[in-house]
């Protein structure tokens, strides 16, 4: 059974039944010979499809946005600007997937040589609800323009989101059957994961659902792709612009009320401006306005679940309780809804829960440093490794200092957010793969040698 849940008002809105196995069945069959001849077709009629479903999604981008936040609790104006990212990644693949798939030629003096991307097949898609939208999207523009098939499995939370997938694919005229979103049990996942006609699998989740979905598509051998949990540092050295790293630093913790994988969370401060940056950085929180995901002037909507609201309270109260100095929040919010204050820990050690665990909502810890070579061995220490980012005013110290830094991204002096034009995916417990850019076109392709001799 899946429902959506209004996480701002703790109503249940809808219930929905799970797909039966012979819907499951049928999608699966459905979706192989649609795959087949979609990977068939030229590519720009691929990429034309692809083009068609950013239309769709740019004239649906109200209705759309309004789901986003019912279901899961985006403010809407960020909910607007998910469907809005969407639909701009349809537009870039749609114009550079030739740049990106046509064959390479490989110089030689007798033979034809070339590098050319095949589609896998058909690729079991497991989605969060946190981006119910761009997660998709994401994978699925370059995927078809790969002229691979897709199966949805969406998170439980997110079934009107996981639902009206199918309904924009079919408006943009995609080939019935290549791309079906299904209300799929936890435990039906393994069988679908080992099924002959599922090729491989994307995932952007946690670490343990991650490992779990990991050993069972190895063993499948199944190629995955996983994107999984972080713990994110925002460094700020000595010689870095406070003002703008602070204000900065609001954006990069609270967007989508701070449960978002790439969300800085560890704030690692060089102690000679520490002082300065806590100051303007609480400024900052405290003109956050918490309330209705409906009203354009929230900024902070409430937690997509009562679970996840609890169990970042309990990283809070562990983190005080250790000697961390509380300076905004740390408390739930009275009345309906799961809301949580923004909050703001200091002086947190290496080894409290806020600075060891991934705090997935709004809840940011400073640590406080006091070098450049310590800021960046404690960035590191920890199992995630997603993205980073470093402020400084010294860029040749900065390019340096970035091949230091563990992790799939490092933005400098800015926030670190994914990009259509750039791969996107992590290290250690944060997965492993690429999606977007070239290199995440290509992740669900068969890179394919072709040599060509003489002619007898």
């Amino acid at each position: 059974m899946f429902r959506t849940l209004n996480p701002a008002t703790e109503q249940v809105v809808a219930t929905f039944g799970s797909d039966t196995p012979e819907r499951i069945e049928q999608a699966l069959a459905n979706a192989q010979i649609a795959q087949r001849a979609w990977a068939k077709q030229p590519l720009n009629v691929r990429t034309a499809a692809v083009a068609r479903i950013g239309e769709v999604l740019q004239r649906r981008k109200a209705a759309l946005a309004a789901l986003i936040t019912l279901e899961m609790g985006k403010p809407i104006a960020e909910a607007e600007a998910e469907v809005e990212k969407s639909a701009w990644t349809c537009r870039f693949y749609a114009e550079n997937a030739g740049n990106y798939l046509g064959d390479e030629a490989v110089s030689s003096n007798a033979t034809e040589s070339y590098i050319a991307y095949d589609p896998l097949g058909v690729v079991l898609a497991i989605m969060p609800w946190n981006y119910p939208l761009w997660q998709f999207i994401r994978f699925a523009a370059p995927a078809l323009c790969a002229g691979n098939g897709a199966i949805l499995k969406h998170a439980g939370n997110v079934p009107q989101c996981a639902l009206v997938i199918n309904n924009l694919f079919a408006e943009a005229e995609v080939p019935d059957g290549l791309i079906a979103s299904l209300l799929i049990e936890p435990e039906n996942v393994a069988a679908l994961i080992d099924d002959p006609r599922i090729a491989a699998v994307t995932l952007t989740g946690s670490t343990a659902v991650g490992k779990l979905v990991a050993s069972q598509a190895g063993r499948a051998m199944k190629k995955q792709v996983l994107e999984l949990g972080g713990s994110d540092p925002f460094i700020v050295l000595a010689d870095a612009d406070v003002e703008a790293a602070a204000k900065a630093a609001v954006k990069a913790r609270f967007s989508n009320t701070g449960q978002s994988c790439i969300s800085a969370k560890r704030f690692i401060v060089d102690e000679t401006v520490a002082d300065r940056f806590v100051e303007l950085f609480c400024q900052g929180v405290a003109q956050l306005k918490v309330g209705d995901p409906t009203r354009r002037d929230t900024t902070i909507g409430p937690m997509a679940r009562a679970n996840l609201r609890d169990e970042l309270h309990r990283q809070v109260e562990r983190t005080v309780e250790a000697g961390a100095v509380l300076k905004a929040g740390g408390h739930a919010i009275a009345g309906p809804g799961f809301f949580y204050a923004p909050t703001v820990l200091d002086h947190v050690a290496p080894d409290m829960a806020a600075a060891v665990e991934e705090t997935f909502g709004p809840v940011a810890a400073i640590l406080r440093v006091s070098s450049t070579e310590k800021a960046v061995a404690l960035a590191n220490a920890t199992e995630f490794g997603l993205g980073a980012a470093l402020w400084t005013a010294d860029l040749q110290k900065a390019r340096t200092l970035v091949r230091q830094i563990e992790a799939g991204a490092v933005f400098v002096n800015g926030l670190v957010a994914s990009d259509a034009r750039l791969p996107f995916g992590g290290i250690k417990q944060s997965g492993y793969g690429r999606e977007l850019g070239a290199a995440g076109i290509r992740e669900f392709t068969n890179v394919k040698t072709v040599w060509i001799g003489p002619a007898a």
